[in-house]
C-alpha cells in the first residue's frame, strides 16, 4: 500500500497544507560532518556516519528519487544495513514496504514494542482526529523491537531509544552518542520555537504534550546540549527554543502565526532542492529564518 499512500499524501496533503507554512523540510544536505538528511517532498529522512559506518534513521516515502538523492551525499542504499524507525506513518517507513523499491531489503529494522502493534494489526493508526484509519503496514525486514529506555550499540554508535507517545502510541524518539536527538513527528518548529506536532495528526494530543515535557526534563537533567533534529521542520541546537512552547500544539487547520517568511508556498515542490546545494552549502537551522 505504500505506494499509493505515498501517491495520494502528495496530492492531498498539498492541497489541503499548500501555503499554510506547516510543513518546513530541509533541503537535501549535510547538517554537520555526522548527520546528513535527503528531502522527499515535505519529509527528511537522515543518515549518522560515524568511523565508516553509516545507519538511516525514518524510511520516508515510496519515494522514486531517494536512491539518487542518497548519491549527492555520497551514500550507497546497499551500504545501509540499520534504519531506526520512530513510528510507521507512510511518510516514515514507505521506503521499507512491501511493494518499495527494495533499497533496503537486507537492512535491520528498529521500532519500538508498541508501535510494532500497528504492524500485527492489534492497533490500527487513525489520523484526522481518529476519523481516518491508515492503511496497514506490510514489511518483510528483520525486525528488533525496543524498549523505552532502551540502548543499544550499532558498532560503537551508541544508541538511546525513548518513548513518546501521542502522535503514535509508539512513537520513539533516538538519542545518538547523547549528541543527536532524532525526534520524527514529536516536535514542530515554528519560526517562535517548537510546539507539539500537528493536532489533526495525533493519536492523543494531550499525551503528545506530556511526552515533550518529558523529553525536555530527561535532556536537562542529563546536563546534554544535543542537536534537535525533526522529521518535517529542521534542526535546532537551542535547547530552550526547541521546547519554548511545548504546552501547546501546532494547529494544522490554520495558516500559522507567526508568519514564516521562508517557509514554503508548496512544501512539494522540490525544485530548490539540488545536487549543487546539496554538495556545497551546510544546513541551517530553524531559528535562523528570523535572525
Amino acid at each position: 500500500m505504500s505506494k499509493f499512500a505515498s501517491k495520494f499524501q502528495k496530492v492531498l496533503m498539498s492541497f489541503s497544507y499548500r501555503g499554510k507554512e506547516i510543513f518546513k523540510p530541509l533541503n537535501t544536505g549535510r547538517i554537520d560532518e555526522r548527520v546528513s538528511a535527503v528531502r522527499e517532498w515535505v519529509a527528511n529522512v537522515f543518515f549518522y556516519t560515524k568511523n565508516g559506518k553509516t545507519i538511516m534513521i525514518d524510511a520516508g516515502y515510496n519515494y522514486e528519487r531517494l536512491a539518487e538523492k542518497m548519491s549527492w551525499l555520497d551514500i550507497e542504499a546497499a551500504s545501509i544495513q540499520h534504519i531506526l524507525l520512530t513510528h510507521l506513518d507512510t511518510d516514515h517507513v514507505g521506503a521499507v514496504e512491501r511493494d518499495s523499491a527494495g533499497l533496503f531489503r537486507n537492512a535491520k529494522l528498529y521500532l519500538g514494542e508498541t508501535e510494532n502493534k500497528y504492524l500485527t494489526g492489534e492497533a490500527r493508526r487513525r489520523v484526522l482526529f481518529g476519523h481516518y484509519k491508515l492503511p496497514m503496514v506490510k514489511t518483510d525486514n528483520e525486525k528488533r523491537l525496543l524498549k523505552d529506555g532502551e540502548v543499544f550499540y550499532i558498532d560503537d554508535i551508541k544508541v538511546e531509544a525513548i518513548l513518546v507517545p501521542g502522535h503514535t502510541f509508539g512513537h520513539l524518539v533516538y538519542l545518538i552518542d547523547d549528541a543527536y536527538l532524532f525526534t520524527g513527528d514529536t516536535i514542530w518548529f515554528g519560526p517562535d520555537g517548537g510546539y507539539s506536532f500537528l493536532n489533526s495528526l495525533a493519536e492523543d494530543n494531550e499525551l503528545a504534550k506530556k511526552s515533550l515535557v518529558k523529553l525536555e526534563k530527561l535532556i536537562k537533567e542529563r546536563g546534554i546540549s544535543p542537536k534537535i533534529i525533526s522529521g518535517h521542520t529542521g534542526w535546532t541546537d537551542d535547547l530552550e527554543f526547541a521546547f519554548r512552547h511545548k504546552d501547546q500544539i501546532c494547529n494544522s487547520l490554520k495558516k500559522q502565526k507567526p508568519h514564516d517568511p521562508m517557509a514554503p508556498y508548496d512544501a512539494y515542490d522540490e525544485r530548490e532542492d539540488t545536487e549543487k546545494k546539496a554538495r556545497e552549502e551546510w544546513l541551517p537551522k530553524a531559528r535562523e529564518i528570523m535572525e
